[in-house]
């Protein structure tokens, strides 16, 4: 067993960390890369870290799933079937995590998350309200694509928000603020599906999780509103940031 001793500092940084998270999570994904550290900082070991991260995190998803769809930036003809295919490509993805050693698959998550951000660097420009026409039918984008993403979110993970974002906008043609909208509904059922799995693990710790859920609500809340009134023009720029940030510490961490 491990000892839980939450300073008044650590709860602040906890909560900050929680809230611009949520944030960033809102408008580009990658929030992991704030909040992990943070948890990791509280003397967690990594299995605990990754599966407290997954429930602060599912809130966070959770508000600005909420947020954007009373808005009527997106509608549950959007979403419904999404949701499910996200949910079950993850499931399964979870699963199958509780057999492998995640560790040796590290290596492919640097090239999903470079690119992911070389794409939005050399992609035409992108309008907020125009859509473009889709380069895959609906079918194949919900039951290939989204199960597929999904998977990766249960076994592997970082960047899937960002993930979910860039393939609405280049195999569906979506714009950016539907794009991004949708893919808040997406990343809430693969993170749902992960963290039933560590629910059952036994490896969430709830108090921690507690102080960021604060946090990610109120990050995910004002990141959203973000995306409604106009403050799509950071997200092209902030995906690019959070991805190529995200590569480098994998590819530190991982490779050297």
């Amino acid at each position: 067993m491990f000892e839980i001793n939450l300073t008044y500092d650590i709860i602040i940084i906890l909560f900050l960390a929680g809230g611009f998270a949520g944030f960033i999570d809102a408008l580009a994904g990658g929030g992991g890369l704030i909040t992990l550290p943070a948890l990791l900082l509280t003397g967690l070991p990594p299995i605990a870290a990754i599966a407290t991260n997954k429930l602060q995190g599912v809130f966070g998803t959770l508000t600005s799933s909420i947020t954007v769809y009373k808005k009527r930036v997106v509608c549950k003809q959007d979403v419904f079937s999404l949701f499910f295919a996200s949910l079950a490509g993850a499931a399964l993805g979870a699963f199958i995590l509780l057999f492998i050693d995640a560790a040796k698959l590290q290596i492919i998550i640097p090239i999903v998350l470079l690119s992911i951000g070389l794409y939005f660097v050399f992609a035409p420009k992108m309008h907020d309200h125009i859509e473009r026409k889709p380069k895959i039918s609906r079918p194949i984008y919900r039951y290939v694509i989204v199960p597929l993403i999904g998977f990766y979110d249960g076994i592997l993970g970082p960047g899937t928000g960002s993930f979910f974002a860039t393939a609405g906008v280049a195999l569906r043609g979506q714009n950016l603020i539907k794009s991004t909208s949708i893919a808040k509904f997406l990343n809430l059922a693969s993170n749902l599906a992960s963290l039933v799995v560590f629910i059952f693990s036994g490896d969430v710790i709830w108090l921690i999780g507690g102080i960021m859920i604060i946090g990610q609500i109120i990050g995910g809340y004002l990141g959203s509103l973000a995306i409604v009134n106009g403050g799509t023009k950071f997200i092209k720029p902030l995906i690019i940031i959070m991805s190529f940030t995200m590569t480098g510490k994998y590819i530190y961490s991982v490779w050297l």
